[in-house]
């Protein structure tokens, strides 16, 4: 089967000029291959009648095969050839972090620690937008996996291509935090997928017998065999081509060379950073901002990339020493909403996980992670150079609120391991989303309609945590991939 799977990836990514040498049409041409896009091309492409393209800037999951199959790594070290770093401030005083993003075949979902963990039924009520309440979604959300814990639960899937599970050998950090939240009053939660919003438990993974399942793994590889879907990978789009008030094609790089591609319907599934800079770069946001840069807007619309919200974090140096094979999470804490709060056990430090060498077992940390923060922060250009970076500002310290209730996490840390920790220093979850969010015909900043339209654009669409109108209450991956699965009919549709 593993053989199988090799070849169907193979056979469906490609590299280099001669692979667009000639003029290229799709009915769909999706800008890529993460979470969104994977699964979004695997659906569409069902249909043998249309035509799917897929194109990404990084290269095929062989360039590092074993980081990208290995659960238990994190392959984001310095010499990675499968990540992208992006700056970012943080807070008003001047503290910043790198963002890390998988430039690859799977996107950050081939790259990152496994989580998988479903928002809230109450993030999706919140977003007020027709067809993705709570109970739109769910039924995305079990199409996807197969919960090998939960199989006969009517809330959970048990028969998608994402399997899913928690590590219950759990590692000492993961083990510790559980009994002493259990201690302190917190509930066991048996299933952070399921209804409970308080309490302690097992991380819901998609890593499975150690390997990572992320979403291009699981839907794009199967598909690798039709004829009707190609992807390009090492081919990084510039700007999105737009006439008469139209998507028409893309404009990409391939090593020194430029070509178009051609498509009836342009998707940008590039992240919440790279989506958001490519509406910007092809004059779709905030109008004076663009013709500050340099650029000419042709649609104005003020969302793009300045209502970013993320994950703030602290994080406490414990001084204890990792515990290397297991995930980077297998256990959290999760307060209630008002505090809402995160409370991560690392059950290694990050350069240990991330593969570089060091002079023993690497100190692990503890995160206390704003789940339902305020503030919000920007992404915007700087140049009308598609090579230059983006500008990051997240914002992380203007709302009291939100400060607030991080030391109220420090504190909550404190008094339930009984001892104060270094720190804390700010962090990042890595969990931007909203440069591009989703909203009614009355909210001015809503850049996508409920059918992830572009408003003023025909034929463009953003399908990917960038429409996320707020951040859910728990990490996004798995709210990602449920929008590339929910938003294909949309497309299919159009």
């Amino acid at each position: 089967m593993v053989g199988d799977r090799a070849g169907a990836r193979s056979r469906c990514a490609s590299t280099g000029i001669t692979a667009l040498s000639r003029p290229i049409h799709a009915d769909a041409l999706i800008v890529g291959a993460g979470s969104a896009g994977s699964i979004l091309a695997s659906r569409l492409s069902e249909d043998p009648s249309s035509r799917v393209v897929l194109v990404e800037a990084g290269p095929a999951a062989s360039a590092d095969e074993d980081g990208v199959r290995d659960g238990y790594r994190l392959p984001i070290g310095p010499d990675s050839q499968i990540a992208t770093y992006y700056w970012a401030t943080l807070t008003s005083t001047g503290d910043q972090a790198e963002l890390v993003r998988g430039s690859v075949v799977g996107g950050s979902g081939a790259i990152n620690g496994g989580y998988f963990v479903r928002g809230r039924p109450a993030d999706f009520d919140g977003w007020s937008v027709p067809g993705w309440a709570w109970v739109d979604v769910r039924d995305d959300f079990r199409a996807m996996e197969t919960d090998r814990d939960f199989r006969d639960d009517p809330l959970h899937g048990s028969s998608g291509p994402i399997p899913i599970g928690r590590r219950h050998e759990q590692s000492a950090a993961g083990r510790e935090l559980a009994d002493l939240a259990v201690k302190a009053g917190y509930p066991a939660v048996a299933d952070l997928n399921g209804k409970a919003g308080v309490g302690v438990g097992l991380v819901p993974l998609n890593i499975d017998s150690g390997m990572r399942i992320g979403p291009a793994r699981a839907y794009l590889e199967g598909a690798g065999w039709r004829p009707n879907l190609a992807v390009y990978s090492g081919t990084r789009v510039l700007r999105v081509l737009c006439g008469g008030g139209r998507a028409t094609g893309v404009q990409v790089a391939v090593g020194s060379s430029v070509r178009t591609l051609t498509a009836d319907r342009i998707i940008l599934s590039a992240g919440a950073i790279e989506s958001a800079k490519l509406l910007l770069l092809s004059g779709v946001g905030p109008a004076d901002d663009l013709r500050a840069v340099g650029v000419e807007p042709i649609v104005d619309l003020p969302g793009v990339g300045t209502r970013v919200m993320d994950h703030a974090e602290w994080v406490l140096d414990t001084g204890d020493g990792g515990q290397p094979g297991y995930p980077v999470l297998d256990t959290v804490l999760h307060t209630d909403r008002q505090m809402g709060l995160e409370i991560r056990p690392y059950t290694i430090g990050f350069a240990a996980m991330a593969g570089a060498q060091v002079n023993g077992a690497d100190a692990r940390q503890i995160g206390v992670a704003l789940m339902t923060p305020r503030c919000r922060g920007r992404v915007e250009l700087r140049s009308a150079d598609p090579a230059a970076p983006v500008y990051i500002d997240l914002r992380y310290d203007s709302e009291t609120a939100d400060m607030d209730r991080l030391r109220d996490g420090v504190r909550l840390v404190s008094e339930l391991y009984g001892r104060r920790f270094g720190g804390p220093r700010w962090s990042t979850s890595q969990h931007l989303c909203a440069t591009a969010p989703m909203g009614n015909d009355e909210d001015k900043y809503a850049v996508v309609d409920k059918y992830c339209r572009v408003r003023g654009i025909d034929g463009l669409f953003v399908i990917d945590g960038s429409i996320m109108p707020t951040i859910p209450s728990r990490g996004p991956a798995a709210t990602i991939a449920m929008i590339g699965h929910r938003a294909a009919q949309f497309v299919a549709w159009s």
